[in-house]
């Protein structure tokens, strides 16, 4: 049985998040950490239409005339006689959305598995006090970015946000941005060929050219702090260019009197703790503080609540109080157009629809849903279950599928720790019990624990055994998990709905 929920800070060793070991050469290079709060940075929007060639053989890895010059779809390449032979132009493509699967968009794409190039020009006047970084709030599923034909990295998994530092390669006036994304399933991809939702391929997230400054803040986390109700602590991490380590880090709260000036370690980090007495977010209150941040003349703002969540026994404390979860699952779908939900519009829709149905909670299933769902849960008091794509059958035996979905819960819980609503963090979804299957998600729990003790862990378990009609909790998964999850479906693929209110289960597990 877990007991209370201690609650402690860390920051990754690194600020590059683990490589998912691709199937790809050695030298390629991955992406990083996205920033915290991207939309209130400094940036320019890459939203709009983009020019896009379908691909399914990949031939825009190749050119059998020119090498150097014109290899690949990547470098845009335009004949500089009208003898030369380049066989694609982007200039006289179809053109897609962004943000926006490819399926909806195009009907001769709706059953589409593969690649396809996005290309985009954009004019830029460059200033070398900036760094410059693309980013990305979600690609389904592989991305492969390039920037005036040089390759910028990959990243593999669809919902999560990612980055790359493209400052070495942008000039002043046109460039051109590629970017080949693949949606095809494998099997040792997470999630694996099997699931029971739609595989919308494309650029389903925004796209900016972050402009940060070279001193700027790039990750924090604002709290209560080891379940004390009159204690807010913390961290923020900055980048800085060069050995400068003597510049504070402003922390202000106004509306509950907080200005503290932090200093930074050596590490990039100022860890802080400061007495405090907020008003807890809830469901009925959701209370939300300005957090200003500004280090240097880097500065900007993130609405965050503050609460606890614990387990005591069988039972679930919100704020030191028993809580009643009451809610429903809800697909990354869009109620206003077809195809992938993405923005705020969507999000207040969504969830509107479950405040209408008397929910105090959401499950976002079966991946990570984009931001605006999360901003929105917490501005509209809805407590929320975030989970990764481990779900059925994934090759727990194999150490590479680990790693990806070790990267996607780390890219969850980085984007989103800040986030009031989020309660339990699920690792998995109706997997099959075995010995492997239970040291993948034991490990995968102990790093959920150690990036972020403030929520509870979770997995949806497929009950199946039964002692004379009563449903028995017997999947030792169980025993590692603060909050037992069970999917069942009385009156949809067993018995009728009015046999639902007498389901009896048996459980070992105090939970």
């Amino acid at each position: 049985m877990k007991n209370t929920i201690s609650c402690y800070f860390s920051v990754p060793l690194s600020r590059f998040l683990l490589a998912c070991l691709l199937a790809c050469s050695a030298s390629a290079i991955f992406a990083e950490q996205a920033v915290q709060n991207p939309m209130v940075r400094p940036g320019i929007s890459l939203d709009g239409k983009w020019d896009i060639i379908v691909d399914p053989y990949e031939n825009g890895f190749y050119n059998y005339r020119y090498q150097e010059s014109t290899t690949g779809y990547f470098r845009n390449a335009k004949p500089a006689t009208p003898e030369d032979l380049i066989e694609y132009d982007f200039a006289r493509s179809p053109k897609l959305n962004i943000p926006g699967d490819w399926n909806t968009q195009d009907d001769k794409l709706f059953w589409y598995e593969g690649t396809i190039w996005y290309h985009r020009d954009i004019e830029l006047s460059v200033d070398s006090q900036y760094k410059y970084v693309l980013y990305f709030g979600a690609v389904n599923y592989k991305a492969i970015a390039y920037v005036n034909g040089k390759k910028v990295g990959t990243h593999e998994g669809g919902f999560t946000p990612f980055q790359f530092d493209i400052s070495g390669l942008i000039k002043d006036g046109t460039n051109s941005i590629v970017i080949k994304v693949d949606n095809r399933r494998e099997r040792d991809q997470v999630p694996t060929v099997n699931t029971d939702w739609w595989n919308y391929g494309g650029v389903t997230r925004s796209v900016r050219i972050l402009t940060l400054l070279k001193n700027h803040i790039d990750d924090y986390q604002v709290r209560l702090a080891d379940n004390k109700n009159n204690e807010i602590a913390g961290y923020v991490h900055v980048v800085h260019d060069g050995d400068d380590t003597a510049q504070q880090v402003s922390l202000r709260i106004p509306a509950l009197n907080i200005n503290k000036k932090l200093q930074v370690g050596k590490d990039g980090v100022a860890r802080f703790s400061t007495a405090a007495k907020p008003s807890l977010w809830s469901p009925e209150h959701p209370n939300l503080y300005a957090v200003e941040l500004e280090y240097g003349e880097d500065k900007f703002h993130d609405d965050i609540g503050f609460r606890n969540i614990e387990v005591r026994g069988e039972d679930i404390l919100l704020n030191g109080k028993s809580i009643f979860f009451k809610g429903i699952s809800i697909h990354e779908e869009s109620p206003l157009h077809p195809g992938r939900a993405w923005s705020d519009e969507d999000a207040e829709q969504l969830l509107s629809w479950a405040k209408d149905l008397g929910c105090n909670f959401v499950r976002l299933a079966h991946y990570p849903h984009n931001e605006a769902m999360l901003r929105a849960a917490d501005r509209m008091g809805l407590m929320v279950w975030s989970e990764i794509p481990v779900y059925w059958t994934v090759l727990f035996d194999n150490a590479t599928v680990y790693d990806k979905a070790e990267l996607q819960l780390r890219e969850m819980i980085a984007r989103d720790k800040n986030r009031a609503s989020v309660m339990l963090w699920s690792v998995a979804n109706e997997t099959p019990k075995s010995t492997e299957r239970l040291e993948f998600l034991t490990k995968l729990i102990k790093t959920a624990r150690s990036l972020d003790n403030s929520r509870l862990i979770t997995a949806a378990l497929d009950t199946q055994s039964d002692d004379h009609g009563a449903k028995v909790i017997d999947d030792p998964l169980a025993s590692q998990v603060d909050v037992i999850g069970i999917n069942t479906y009385c009156g949809w693929y067993a018995g009728k709905p009015d046999t639902c209110a007498s389901l009896k289960w048996i459980s070992r597990y105090h939970k």
